[in-house]
């Protein structure tokens, strides 16, 4: 490479006289060399123009812009439209939650009630069937002393009746009854 730099170089140092060659020195150049250069530049560059270039640039750029700003806008509007449609939902699930809670509190209320009475019902019930165990235990216990009372009735009827008869005032007895049974003998046939 330092070649190269060293061979360019050297062209400046070459003599003037008689020769062609390239003068290094941008200040030292003619104005045929310039228009010379400037002429291949506008003859091989003509297609290449920095304006157009650079404006072409600019309106695909500018272009670009334009587009993200629609889109953007686009997108603005779409969020915004999400936006409201989720803050419909929300108040609507809003107002959901306050009747849950309002009907919650109802029914609350109304098991509370209802179980109340449930409990009131079976109390009353647990009541009755004391009062009725109460009133069973009772008469079966009437019924103990009544059978009781007659027991001892009976076997104190049983002993006078031993005591008072005697052999002729039994027999007549048991006469009469085997009577008495068979006249009831007849009238059931």
């Amino acid at each position: 490479m330092k070649n190269v730099t060293d061979s360019f170089v050297s062209f400046g140092y070459w003599p003037f006289a008689g020769s062609f060659g390239f003068n290094t020195d941008i200040l030292a150049t003619n104005p045929i060399n310039l228009s010379v250069v400037l002429g291949v530049l506008i003859f091989f560059g003509k297609g290449v123009c920095a304006s157009c270039l650079l404006s072409d640039l600019l309106d695909n750029r500018k272009q670009r812009i334009f587009n993200t700003i629609r889109n953007s806008e686009e997108l603005r509007g779409g969020a915004i439209e999400q936006l409201e449609k989720a803050r419909a939902r929300l108040r609507k699930v809003e107002m959901e939650a306050d009747e849950f809670r309002v009907n919650g509190y109802f029914e609350i209320e109304r098991e509370k009630l209802n179980l109340i009475n449930s409990t009131y019902k079976t109390l009353k019930q647990l009541e009755n069937y004391k009062n009725e165990t109460i009133h069973f235990e009772q008469q079966r216990a009437i019924n103990e002393v009544r059978q009781q009372i007659f027991q001892q009735a009976l076997e104190g009827a049983i002993g006078t009746l031993n005591s008072c008869l005697n052999n002729e005032l039994h027999l007549r007895t048991i006469s009469a009854n085997i009577g008495m049974f068979g006249t009831m003998k007849e009238i059931t046939d």
